[in-house]
């Protein structure tokens, strides 16, 4: 159960050349400054499947589980689906965070788009 993230972005004026929601996370894979984040496009961000995930099963997401919020795209496979979400950022490109590739699992090879 959760909010669908459409509507949020609705609620933002997102600039003309906005492509992308980049989510940022509060988990650290291997210390350092490589913090885990994860993207998709705002196709996926209007689906209405696309949502901010607060509950399991009827009781609020546990911090196993992703808490207090986790990315759910539907459309996609399951390391799209980012747990630990602190915030989102709507930019035109993926270039300007970790290595570019739009991901922390795709900045190590795996395909940016996961669909199913």
């Amino acid at each position: 159960q959760g909010a669908q993230l459409g509507p949020l972005l609705q609620s933002v004026v997102l600039k003309p050349n906005a492509r992308f929601a980049v989510m940022h996370c509060a988990d650290n894979y291997g210390g350092g400054a490589d913090m885990y984040y994860e993207s998709i496009d705002l196709i996926d961000g209007f689906h209405p499947q696309t949502i901010l995930a607060y509950n399991l099963n009827g009781q609020p997401l546990e911090i196993s589980h992703g808490a207090p919020l986790r990315l759910r795209v539907e459309r996609q496979l399951g390391y799209k689906q980012a747990k630990y979400l602190m915030r989102i950022e709507i930019v035109e490109r993926l270039d300007g965070f970790g290595r570019g590739k739009g991901g922390y699992w795709e900045d190590r090879g795996y395909e940016w788009y996961a669909g199913i």
